[in-house]
């Protein structure tokens, strides 16, 4: 793909067996810029997408109904820390759940 500095770029994302293109993005980025990185960015919109349906939805971003500056800064605070917290837990490791004890009887030994 030749790439003029003074033009936009259009990165077109098709799929193979597809008889059309399943998504594309202009791009104003430098020349230099790895085709990999426009990917990257391009595709990060979808995690946006998706923590802002969270944060609105899940955690109650739209749910502020006050009238004060304070009162919308404590709220979208506490929101924001809710949705860092979760982040944090959905990309930390997996904690190794602890053995449980059993509700079942033991069976009865024999000798």
């Amino acid at each position: 793909m030749g790439r003029h500095p003074a033009h936009p770029d259009l990165l077109v994302e098709w799929a193979q067996g597809q008889d059309a293109p399943t998504d594309h993005w202009m791009s104003n980025l430098p020349a230099t810029t790895p085709v990999a990185d426009l990917v990257r960015w391009a595709k990060m919109r979808r995690r946006i997408e998706h923590d802002y349906r969270e944060l609105k939805h899940g955690l109650g971003l739209d749910h502020f109904e006050g009238r004060t500056w304070p009162g919308r800064h404590h709220h979208v605070t506490l929101v924001t820390a809710a949705q860092a917290f979760l982040t944090l837990r959905r990309l930390g490791p997996k904690a190794e759940a602890p053995a449980r004890a059993s509700t079942r009887p033991s069976p009865p030994k024999t000798c």
